[in-house]
């Protein structure tokens, strides 16, 4: 199969791609029977170009890694918006890398509705779209007759959906509990270590784990719509973020911590979710574990999830959850689940 691609969004996430198509061009082409060209890159900050007889790629990314605009590039058409990338290129996949909105969920949505009815396929590591429109935005797909791939907006590379496609087929999940967010879990980490919350969060900010306004971290909100869409995925629900019952981290304490730890017990930001019925429950919240829990000894920025399933019970799932090369490999998974499906 040939991938045209069209990119919207060259940051790190979109790189990290890059990186690792002309990194691993052979293995495709050899492994998987996959060929790629990108026409069309567009990026608020870089630029945006289409070129339907290819770009180059490798001189793209030295561009953007060196912060100079893409439009330097020779190529048939710059200066477009993104919707016009997505529709007036010849890609048969859109790479949708923009930043997420758990409010409305733009400009990814559009930008995810306007491929899909175009007859696009899409992967995306967008969270906003996919936890506000999942059911929308499935439907769509099937009905164009295109792949809607999402693996990267939870635990990045690290499989989760994708499990249930191949090693746990015939598997039905039952809940949901995981380690969803790296940040709160390095703060909480730190704390441990004896830490406070304001110092561990500086912390957090000086290595790049969490942002200048870490609210959507600290607060739940990012785990709360990975939970969203693990639950309406895995779960058959219907659920939006502001269904999730949701409290942060930013009230705990080190006597928290501490009398977590001399009762054998760690405190660990848990989502969790179940189905009863046709109801799906869905909280994210400071937990105590015991010790002999595996979400308990997750540490640091590593992320996990634990599905209780039918056939094996527990089966629990650890890695990283973010970074350039692991949400890379994310959509690099999807374009190779998309070719094997054709």
């Amino acid at each position: 199969m040939r991938f045209d691609l069209a990119f919207v969004g060259f940051g790190t996430v979109g790189r990290g791609l890059a990186d690792l198509l002309i990194e691993k061009r052979s293995l495709l082409e050899k492994v998987y029977g996959i060929e790629w060209r990108v026409v069309a890159i567009s990026d608020i900050k870089l630029g945006s170009i289409l070129d339907d007889n290819g770009i180059n790629l490798a001189e793209a990314l030295r561009l953007a890694d060196s912060g100079r605009n893409l439009e330097a590039l020779s190529v048939q058409r710059k200066g477009l918006s993104a919707v016009e990338a997505i529709r007036d290129s010849s890609a048969n996949t859109v790479i949708e890398v923009t930043w997420t909105n758990i409010v409305d969920g733009e400009p990814g949505y559009t930008h995810v509705k306007t491929a899909l009815s175009l007859g696009k396929n899409v992967a995306t590591t967008n969270k906003g779209p996919i936890a506000l429109y999942y059911r929308e935005l499935i439907d769509l797909a099937r009905k164009k007759g295109v792949h809607l791939k999402f693996k990267g907006t939870v635990l990045s590379g690290t499989p989760a959906f994708n499990l249930f496609e191949g090693p746990l087929s015939g598997c039905s999940v039952q809940s949901i509990r995981g380690i969803l967010n790296g940040t709160t879990n390095f703060i909480l980490t730190e704390m441990e270590k004896g830490a406070d919350y304001s110092s561990a969060l500086k912390e957090a900010q000086r290595l790049g784990y969490a942002e200048a306004d870490p609210t959507m971290d600290v607060e739940g909100i990012d785990a709360a719509a990975k939970l969203t869409i693990l639950a309406n995925v895995l779960l058959d629900g219907n659920i939006r973020p502001g269904d999730v019952k949701r409290k942060g981290i930013s009230s705990i304490t080190p006597q928290d911590v501490q009398s977590a730890a001399l009762k054998g017990e760690r405190i660990k930001l848990i989502g969790k979710a179940e189905k009863e019925g046709d109801k799906i429950f869905a909280e994210v919240s400071p937990t105590p574990l015991p010790t002999s829990d595996p979400l308990a000894n997750i540490m640091g920025v590593t992320n996990a999830i634990t599905f209780k399933t039918d056939c094996l019970g527990d089966v629990t799932v650890v890695g990283p959850g973010a970074g350039r090369r692991a949400t890379g490999y994310a959509l690099l998974s999807d374009l190779i689940s998309i070719a094997r499906s054709r």
